[in-house]
């Protein structure tokens, strides 16, 4: 009987932690009677690319991405449209699509959750030739992961303190919307294209959005005073943005965004150059990945519910 193959892809500079244990965790973990673990390290930009895009023409049955939402991004776009499934062990600062997909952030936790080999068939967003999973956008957010992605120090404060800086700085920009229902000028704080609720960090810009729907969510925020902006970043956690007076929602399939002027772009966290029209659309289940089933999240659920209770209660 032949073995599983599984490569297990490492991204060793994203998020904050270290990542040294992460392949004799996972190798421990398998039986290694039934599974050929193949272990790469990256050591570039698109190295995981080019790790999983070998590992899925040699019919690899899971590549596993531990790291943020850099790598599991360049991971998962090797992976669209073939037979080979992915798994999140997340290990960065936002966690955006292992967040949306019900992944536990204890790495003990999520080994677990690819042993259970449970599968999800997920949807995936393309603008213009860049592929995303949970969001793409323009405006603030973009503006802040392009300083972001200059910043040498990591973590939730660094990005606190570049949001912070971000704010003073940003001019919001007029754009010429056209979806399946027509055609808008808007001027816009932030324009996010949405496959899943949120950024990360449970950062929620499109509450009602789902991975599954073959739809894209579009959240338009127009420009904010320095008043609204407390009020609209608890909206953004308490997932209730949608809520906002300056919210435009829509749902389409296809969208088209022009601009005065070129510019930068997201992609799940990570900034790109673009000219002035960008063109986006949603593929129907074009992705593979190992998550928990309805009844793990259910269990979760009710657990989170009798912790709280109890200390409630004591």
């Amino acid at each position: 009987m032949s073995k599983e193959k599984v490569c297990l892809i490492i991204n060793p500079f994203s998020g904050t932690e270290s990542k040294k244990n992460i392949a004799e965790e996972v190798a421990s973990a398998f039986d290694q009677k039934k599974v050929d673990l193949m272990i790469r390290v990256t050591g570039y930009p698109e190295h995981a690319t080019e790790i999983a895009h070998k590992a899925a023409k040699k019919k690899y049955r899971y590549v596993i991405a531990a790291g943020g939402d850099g790598t599991v991004n360049e991971v998962a776009r090797a992976l669209v449209k073939t037979e080979t499934t992915l798994g999140i062990l997340p290990l960065g600062s936002g966690n955006g699509l292992a967040r949306e997909l019900g992944i536990p952030m204890d790495t003990e936790k999520a080994i677990d959750i690819l042993l259970r080999g449970n599968t999800r068939t997920i949807d995936y967003g393309i603008a213009n030739e860049h592929i995303f999973f949970c969001t793409c956008g323009f405006g603030f957010d973009a503006f802040v992961s392009d300083r972001f992605a200059e910043d040498k120090k990591r973590g939730p404060l660094g990005y606190v303190r570049n949001v912070l800086e971000s704010v003073v700085d940003f001019r919001a920009e007029e754009y010429e919307i056209t979806s399946d229902e027509g055609t808008f000028h808007e001027k816009a704080f932030i324009l996010t294209c949405a496959n899943a609720s949120q950024y990360g960090n449970d950062a929620f810009i499109a509450p009602g959005a789902s991975m599954e729907d073959g739809m894209m969510n579009v959240s338009i925020l127009k420009p904010l005073n320095a008043l609204e902006i407390p009020q609209t970043t608890i909206q953004l956690f308490t997932k209730n943005i949608d809520k906002n007076s300056k919210m435009i929602s829509l749902l389409t399939r296809n969208l088209h965004i022009k601009r005065t002027h070129p510019g930068v772009m997201h992609i799940d966290g990570d900034p790109v150059k673009t000219g002035t029209e960008v063109n986006v659309h949603i593929v129907d289940k074009g992705l593979k990945v190992l998550a928990p089933s309805s009844s793990d999240l259910d269990e979760r659920k009710r657990k989170d519910i009798e912790n709280v209770f109890s200390a409630l209660t004591r």
